[in-house]
């Protein structure tokens, strides 16, 4: 190769260079997705924590902001205690004591949840999303009525959480993309799109009417085509871009990394292949590790990988043309970075018993999960230019006090926030994915508050962040600093989302100092 041939080449790697420089500090972001927690059942008295004997203590700062969480009146006179329509139900908000993590699974599904709401009342939970949780024993009557969904953790419980909160970045304004549960949530996470649903099996039950011949995804199938999906459970598939192809494009490092996803691995208790489980610590439950309908990527043909193909090598891994197509299991996001391949942009879902989801997990194990990753990631050399943010695919249905602004309406027979068939009358709807469908309904939103946490160097410290967000957001955060502010485009809440960085410092040097927990109290075993 002559030298001009050299020059040229090296221009090109330059240029290269250049494009796919990030505009902030952050090179590598870190997404933890838990499942189903509502922001005020986590940080509804923040910083305040109860302390009672045998739990971890908590004491906030003085200095610490002032969070939108439950003022003495919600905690004393609250609508949901004095509507009759609740029933038994009808309560004020209550404190879970630690011993009582393991709770039951509220309901949570699209139209429910709207009717929570109550048309912005906020008075219809125990009625329209409350369940009972007879298997938990305890001082609170609540536990066996529908009540259960006014139930909150403090920081004796949520302890890893509320440390984080002190030190880094919190936001208690940040909201579901939509109303419902774990899928379209995810899918919002992935391509803030969740019209466009194709290949339908098994049934069209979990769909909304998108109009113009459409589907919109309201419910929780299965992926087509994932070989550990339930053939006989509704699978679909979606249609359109998610934020994998957009990074592809760019030839940026990514993956989404799921706790179970490698079927060659057989665990302590035998188990091994889609059926992979594990027994949580806390509640006793076994539960499989990998659950199909929280892998957002895998609906999609471009980024599936439907037989779950192994990564060839760990420096392979987030990198475009390995035959895992960016779709890895949580030890090899570990593996990857022990080899010196930190991908760009990580997803990170934990085996399911960790990952949060009342029902089959718990606070405690979620906790566990997190801290062993933020931990781990603040070891590593690449710490001071990492941002690790904690978002959630929805609230489960648990109580939370603010109405979220509805920046999208939707008129059809799943919607019920302003009266039957009615989240506003759908006419200003955002776009489906199919360009004729100009105002694509089933995706009332925003839906219920969901807590956000940001962990970096570059975090502002014990900060609250007012900023109306939502999952979206992450994705407008990603398309910002990487593509130079390209959206997905077609209706997606990328482009009417504000970005994450209200919650980041990037005008001050980055802080040196590194805070590490204890995995299973959530305290602090070092600061410096």
């Amino acid at each position: 190769m002559n030298r001009i041939h050299k020059a040229v080449l090296l221009a090109l790697v330059f240029a290269h260079a250049a494009i796919c420089a990030p505009a902030t500090p952050i090179k590598h972001l870190v997404i933890i997705f838990p499942e189903n927690i509502s922001f005020d059942h986590y940080f509804g008295t923040y910083p305040h924590a109860k302390n009672p004997p045998g739990e971890p203590k908590f004491i906030g700062s003085p200095r610490t902001p002032v969070v939108n969480g439950l003022s003495t009146a919600l905690l004393t006179r609250n609508a949901n205690a004095s509507n009759p329509a609740n029933g038994e139900g009808a309560i004020n908000p209550f404190r879970l004591e630690r011993s009582q993590a393991a709770t039951a699974d509220q309901s949570h599904d699209y139209t429910p949840e709207q009717m929570a709401f109550h048309s912005g009342l906020m008075d219809l939970f125990p009625k329209s999303v409350g369940r009972g949780n007879t298997p938990i024993t305890g001082p609170h009557t609540p536990l066996n009525t529908t009540g259960l969904t006014m139930g909150y953790f403090d920081g004796n419980t949520v302890t890893a959480l509320w440390n984080y909160a002190q030190r880094f970045a919190l936001s208690d304004n940040s909201f579901g993309s939509t109303f419902g549960p774990s899928t379209p949530g995810a899918i919002n996470l992935v391509s803030g799109q969740t019209n466009g649903v194709v290949d339908i099996r098994n049934g069209k039950g979990g769909l909304a009417d998108g109009g113009d011949g459409s589907f919109t995804l309201i419910s929780d199938p299965d992926p087509v085509g994932d070989v550990c999906s339930a053939p006989t459970r509704m699978l679909v598939s979606m249609s359109g871009n998610n934020i994998g192809d957009l990074l592809n494009e760019a030839n940026i490092t990514w993956g989404w990394f799921s706790g179970g996803f490698d079927r060659t691995i057989t665990n302590t208790n035998g188990t091994t292949d889609c059926k992979r489980s594990s027994k949580s610590p806390v509640s006793a439950k076994t539960i499989a590790d990998y659950i199909p309908h929280h892998e957002p990527f895998q609906y999609y043909a471009s980024t599936a990988n439907p037989e779950h193909v192994r990564p060839a090598a760990a420096k392979l891994i987030g990198h475009a043309g390995d035959a895992a197509n960016h779709q890895y299991d949580m030890h090899d996001f570990y593996d990857a970075l022990k080899v010196g391949n930190f991908p760009a942009v990580s997803f990170l879902k934990a085996p399911a018993y960790q990952d949060g989801h009342a029902g089959y997990s718990n606070p405690l194990d979620e906790q566990t999960f997190a801290v062993q990753v933020i931990n781990f990631l603040q070891r590593r050399p690449e710490w001071k230019d990492t941002a690790v943010v904690i978002a959630y695919d929805d609230s489960d249905g648990w109580y939370d006090h603010q109405m979220s602004p509805i920046v999208n309406q939707s008129s059809g027979s799943t919607d019920a926030l302003t009266g039957p068939g009615s989240c506003g009358d759908g006419a200003s709807a955002l776009p489906g994915v199919d360009a004729a469908n100009a105002h694509a309904q089933g995706r009332c939103g925003f839906g219920p508050r969901l807590p956000m946490l940001a962990i970096s160097p570059w975090a502002r410290v014990n900060f609250v962040d007012h900023s109306l967000t939502n999952q979206a957001s992450i994705l407008t955060f990603i398309e910002d600093n990487w593509l130079h502010g390209k959206r997905l485009g077609k209706g997606s809440f990328d482009g009417i989302s504000n970005s994450i960085t209200g919650m980041f410092d990037f005008q001050s040097a980055p802080r040196p100092g590194k805070l590490f927990l204890n995995e299973t109290t959530g305290q602090i075993q070092s600061a410096h």
